[in-house]
């Protein structure tokens, strides 16, 4: 293709770039979750063949209510984020059905306690987060607008459980006439929001200015009036924490503020420092903190209980499980992970699923995980703004932070810390701040394929 040039001699032009067609993949989402839904139902109806003989009487109603929050949130991702990672919201719904399978076979042995009616209550309510946020956020970007909003807000849900009564040792809960929610399950989000929206808009002063520290030329200390701010916030909220005995929390806070400062900076000396710091809290708080000395010794020697004729203790179930489960399992509902004790739905229903799926089982959980963290990490660098690339990697970072932590502690691999397994353990807060999770990052997985030029493709 030819022009006339300002000489009147023909230039040649070069032609435009095709047109980038990228497939919106809808089908294949709709395909995993109806695998998942049916996957959840299988699960659910072995566990009742397994203990009592028959298909559970609300096998099809349990099947029929995942499958319409399921199905709702698909076709909310289908309306307003049709470029969407496709494996996002599947793993979501299967991990969240796994859950309930789990808790629903472990309320079996506790006829007082049934935690997989509430559970589903939470799971409800978490899916019409999800859909709310779909189609309510057309851009994340305008999260970072609210940068200084989140903190605050983080900050004072992180303050009210100081007013109410401790719970296992830890004030974290909010409890009022039977109704408990954990306000760090919100905080860690909005905490996310704050780091991503601050280390977006100061990369460069960041990374470019500030002193270099003797002969470690990769780390570059910037100037206080920079990094002074953020690592107040953080000093704060980890001192909260730490007050209220939430240490797992207070683990996660500082391991997302070292992550997005390296990912902001582009500096490997931030994840030295990090390291060194956590070494150093986490020997000071082992030796001065009681409730944490007492699970430092638990994770030293897990079997000590069992050698002074007290009997085995958490830990020392969960490792007998985890043992017991073998390289296939026991089977659902054969198990005894009950024996674990009140936490056996919470801390360590990573153990229901080790001894009674095995192995195999477990390793299919972890890459499930580990799937969903790198379609998370994947967002956020196909994405173009800094905000959006720093909230991605923050959020799936909390997801890959928190399975690290409880899985660690309940094998005996770090000592325990007290959270919650996304999405497979009972708790209200956290299955609720998962799919917000899941929200957010699909939003995010949008921008970054839609965000060519391109036709649109079925």
């Amino acid at each position: 293709m030819t022009q006339p040039g300002m000489s009147g001699t023909a230039v040649a032009v070069e032609p435009a770039p095709p047109a980038v067609r990228l497939p919106r993949r809808r089908g294949v989402e709709f395909t995993l979750i109806v695998l998942a839904v049916l996957l959840s139902v299988y699960g659910y109806c072995a566990v009742g063949l397994a203990k009592n003989g028959t298909v559970p009487p609300g096998a099809a109603g349990y099947g029929a209510g995942l499958g319409v929050l399921a199905l709702l949130a698909h076709v909310a991702v289908r309306v307003r984020a049709p470029y969407a990672d496709p494996l996002l919201l599947p793993i979501g719904v299967l991990l969240n059905g796994l859950g309930l399978v789990l808790i629903y076979r472990l309320d079996l042995e506790t006829p007082d306690d049934q935690a997989a009616p509430i559970q589903l209550v939470w799971s409800t309510l978490g899916v019409t987060f999800f859909i709310v946020a779909v189609l309510v956020l057309r851009d994340h970007r305008v999260l970072q607008r609210y940068t200084y909003v989140s903190v605050v807000s983080a900050l004072a849900l992180l303050v009210l459980p100081i007013f109410f009564p401790a719970v296992n040792g830890a004030r974290i809960w909010i409890r009022i006439a039977g109704f408990s929610i954990q306000p760090g399950e919100f905080a860690k989000v909005l905490l996310a929001v704050f780091f991503a929206g601050y280390l977006a808009a100061n990369r460069n002063a960041l990374a470019y200015t500030g002193r270099q520290i003797w002969r470690f030329r990769r780390l570059q200390l910037p100037t206080g009036r920079v990094l002074g701010p953020i690592v107040a916030i953080w000093l704060l909220s980890v001192l909260v924490l730490v007050l209220e005995r939430d240490l797992g929390t207070s683990l996660l806070f500082f391991g997302l503020f070292v992550i997005l400062l390296y990912v902001a900076t582009g500096r490997t000396g931030w994840i030295a420092v990090g390291l060194m710091l956590a070494s150093v809290g986490a020997v000071a708080v082992g030796r001065l903190e009681p409730h944490v000395h007492s699970r430092v010794e638990d994770w030293l020697d897990p079997f000590a209980s069992i050698t002074a004729g007290d009997g085995p203790n958490q830990l020392a179930q969960s490792l007998f499980a985890f043992a017991s489960g073998g390289l296939l399992g026991t089977g659902l509902g054969l198990g005894h992970s009950i024996l674990i004790g009140f936490a056996a739905k919470s801390d360590f229903i990573l153990a229901t699923a080790g001894e009674e799926l095995g192995l195999v089982g477990l390793c299919a959980i972890f890459l499930l995980y580990a799937l969903l963290v790198e379609r998370g990490y994947r967002a956020g660098l196909a994405v173009r703004d800094p905000f959006g690339r720093l909230l991605a990697i923050g959020l799936a970072s909390i997801v890959a932070l928190q399975v690290f932590v409880i899985a660690g502690g309940v094998t005996g691999l770090i000592p325990l810390t007290g959270m919650a397994m996304p999405f497979l353990a009972q708790g209200g807060s956290s299955v609720v701040t998962n799919w917000i999770i899941v929200a957010l990052l699909i939003r995010i997985s949008d921008s970054a394929r839609g965000g060519h030029d391109g036709t649109e493709t079925s």
